[in-house]
């Protein structure tokens, strides 16, 4: 049975709950709604599982707070056995307007802590992330301000069915490979 790990980026705490920042967070509770599971305090972070089509799904919330999420990345990846191939990490981006997705099978951390920090920790960029557009609507030296922020009121009609198409990215990543899913879901 394949096992997959599945990472979203965010900051622990209520005062980080709907912010841009915390895209990836809001990504794994919509798809452990979706597969009707909870998550549960664990080491290095939050974790759901379930099984599906005969692979098993780890999701997790690390609570290292993004700066250091390659170390709940590393030891996830080490406690559920997870080949690098079978890992993918969901997280925000402000290079692609609000709404945009964007698999990439590796690339540069291109400025993101949490990407950096994974990156330092793996000593490599050849793993999968989801990279979600959360716009870039913020004066210039303000770009943490604007991260932190709550979504507006437009972004927040949207934003259900932005996280439910990325659940489904994500769960065509494990069953149909990168190739097809960045075709499917690249926009």
């Amino acid at each position: 049975m394949a096992n997959f790990l599945l990472v979203g980026l965010g900051n622990p705490g209520p005062e980080y709950e709907l912010t841009r920042h915390n895209i990836g967070f809001l990504v794994m509770d919509r798809l452990a709604a979706a597969k009707q599971v909870g998550f549960s305090p664990s080491r290095y972070g939050d974790k759901a599982e379930f099984k599906h089509a005969g692979k098993t799904f780890h999701l997790i919330k690390p609570n290292t707070f993004m700066n250091l999420s390659g170390k709940a990345v590393q030891y996830w990846l080490t406690q559920t056995k997870v080949p690098l191939e079978n890992f993918v990490v969901a997280t925000d981006d402000i290079a692609l307007p609000f709404g945009k997705t964007r698999l990439r099978p590796q690339g540069s951390h291109g400025g993101h802590n949490g990407l950096r920090s994974i990156q330092e920790i793996l000593g490599k960029e050849t793993y999968a992330r989801l990279r979600i557009g959360v716009g870039n609507e913020f004066p210039k030296g303000q770009q943490a301000d604007y991260v932190l922020s709550k979504f507006n009121d437009l972004e927040m009609k949207d934003l259900l069915p932005l996280l439910d198409r990325c659940g489904d990215c994500l769960m065509s990543f494990a069953q149909h490979g990168i190739a097809m899913t960045m075709t499917k879901y690249n926009q």
